[in-house]
């Protein structure tokens, strides 16, 4: 698995997630529960990870969506 991208804004990730799976790219989200657990003020960023084989495409279509990859 690799990080695809790293953000504290949760709108993100759910754009992200939308684009991958409409390309058949099975992404996960990291950290969910940590965030969730220091109060939800937003400070712990989540992260969106991938597959080794899946990560240059991914990066790809974040970049033609205007996704910054937090990196």
């Amino acid at each position: 698995m690799k990080e695809l991208l790293h953000t504290i804004d949760p709108t993100v990730i759910a754009l992200a997630q939308m684009l991958l799976r409409s390309e058949d790219i099975t992404c996960f989200e990291f950290d969910v529960h940590s965030s969730i657990l220091e109060g939800s003020i937003g400070i712990l960023p989540r992260r969106l990870m991938v597959a080794d084989r899946d990560h240059f495409v991914a990066a790809a279509i974040m970049r033609d969506n205007d996704i910054d990859l937090g990196q």
